[in-house]
C-alpha cells in the first residue's frame, strides 16, 4: 500500500476555524502559536486544520481580501515547527455535516458548486508553493448515499481546477456516511496524482460517542466498557444507535470487540488503497470526554496499535474542546500517556 508520506502522527485543531463562533477573540486566541510548538514536541510530524466557508468569504460569496489570514498564520507555525498541515474544508456554502447548522442546496445547485470550487482554485493558487508542507481536504463528512455519484463529479471537477494552479499538492477525498470506510468502495478512480483517500474511524459507536447528545437515538444513561463482547456492543447498539450500525457486529466474525474488530473493518479500506493504488489516511478518529481515563487508554491504545500495523498515517480529533480535546482538564492525568498513542 502506498503511503501518505509525512502525514503518519497528527492532531486536528476543531473548533477554530469551524464549528464555533467566528469572533475576533475567539479566532486570535483558541490556537496560538504555543499550541502548534506543543504539538510538535509530541513528535507528530502534522496537523488537520478544519475551516468553514465563513473563513473565506465575503459577503457576496467571493473569495475575500485576507481570505487566508488565519490560514497562513498556521501554515506559518507549521514551518517554523516541522509540521506538514491539512487544510480541511469542514463546512461550504450549502453544505454541513451537521444538519444543525441549516446548509443545504449544495449538491442540487450549480451555483454553490460554482462557489466551492472557486474556494478550492483560490487556495490552490495561494499554496501551490508549499507543496512539501501543505495538503488540501475537499470537504469534511458527506453525508448521504444518494450524493455519492455526484460527488465524485464535484470533487473530478473541483481537483482539475486545482491542478491547473497547483500541480503537486497532496488532494484528500471522502465518501460518503460521514467519511466511513464504506464510503470509500464508492469513490472514483483518481484521475491525477497525489490523490489520497480519507476517512473517519469512531467505532465502535456506541462507546466512543456514549450519552452523546447530538446523537438523535442515544440515552443519556448509556455505557459501555471497552473491550467487550460482541453480543453486548450488538445490544447497546440496538438500543442506542441503531440496527445498521449493530448489524456490523453480527457479520464479525470474533466474539470480542477489540483490535481484531479495528482491523477487520481497516482491512475494507487497506483492500481499496491497493486495488485504486491510493494512499489511505483517518483524518478523524477519537473517544468523547464522557468515557473514563483507563476504557479511552484501552480504545487509543488498540488503534494506535492498528493504524501501525497498517500502515496507516491519522490525526486524532481533537487537540482542544468538542467534547474530544486531548488537552483538556478531564484528560490532565493521562495527556502525557495518551499523546504517545497518535
Amino acid at each position: 500500500m502506498r503511503e501518505f508520506a509525512g502525514y503518519n502522527h497528527g492532531v486536528n485543531l476543531g473548533g477554530w476555524l469551524s464549528q464555533s463562533g467566528y469572533e475576533k477573540e475567539h479566532l486570535e486566541n483558541f490556537i496560538t502559536e504555543d499550541d502548534i510548538k506543543r504539538i510538535a514536541g509530541w513528535g507528530c510530524d502534522h496537523v488537520r486544520l478544519p475551516f468553514d466557508f465563513n473563513i473565506i468569504l465575503d459577503d457576496n460569496n467571493a473569495v475575500s481580501a485576507d481570505a487566508f489570514k488565519y490560514l497562513d498564520r498556521c501554515v506559518s507555525w507549521c514551518e517554523k515547527y516541522n509540521l506538514n498541515i491539512i487544510l480541511d474544508l469542514h463546512k461550504t456554502l450549502g453544505f454541513s455535516f451537521d444538519k444543525g447548522e441549516n446548509e443545504s442546496g449544495f449538491f442540487e445547485d450549480e451555483k454553490y458548486q460554482d462557489v466551492f470550487v472557486a474556494i478550492w482554485r483560490e487556495t490552490a493558487k495561494h499554496y501551490a508553493d508549499k507543496a512539501d508542507r501543505v495538503a488540501f481536504e475537499l470537504l469534511n463528512e458527506i453525508t448521504e448515499k444518494k450524493y455519492a455519484i455526484i460527488w465524485n463529479n464535484i470533487a473530478a471537477r473541483t481537483i482539475r481546477e486545482i491542478r491547473a494552479a497547483a500541480p503537486d499538492n497532496f488532494i484528500l477525498i471522502g465518501g460518503i456516511y460521514q467519511n466511513s470506510i464504506f464510503g470509500l468502495t464508492l469513490l472514483d478512480k483518481p484521475c491525477t496524482n497525489n490523490i489520497v483517500f480519507n476517512f473517519h474511524y469512531y467505532d465502535p459507536l456506541v462507546f466512543t460517542h456514549q450519552r452523546a447528545p447530538w446523537v438523535d437515538t442515544m440515552s443519556p444513561d448509556c455505557k459501555i466498557d471497552y473491550p467487550d463482547t460482541k453480543e453486548t456492543y450488538r445490544q447497546k447498539s440496538l438500543e442506542n444507535v441503531g440496527a445498521d450500525i449493530a448489524q456490523k457486529f453480527d457479520n464479525f466474525g470474533g466474539e470480542m470487540i477489540d483490535a481484531s474488530f479495528m482491523k477487520w473493518e481497516m482491512l475494507v479500506a487497506v483492500e481499496v488503497a491497493e486495488k485504486l493504488d491510493v494512499p489511505i489516511y483517518c483524518g478523524e478518529y477519537g473517544v468523547i470526554d464522557r468515557v473514563s481515563d483507563d476504557q479511552l487508554m484501552n480504545w487509543y491504545t488498540d488503534i494506535s496499535s492498528v493504524f501501525n500495523k497498517l500502515g496507516i498515517g491519522r490525526a486524532a480529533w481533537t487537540y482542544r474542546e468538542k467534547d474530544f480535546g486531548i488537552v483538556d482538564p478531564c484528560r490532565s492525568k493521562i495527556v502525557d500517556k495518551l499523546v504517545k498513542l497518535l
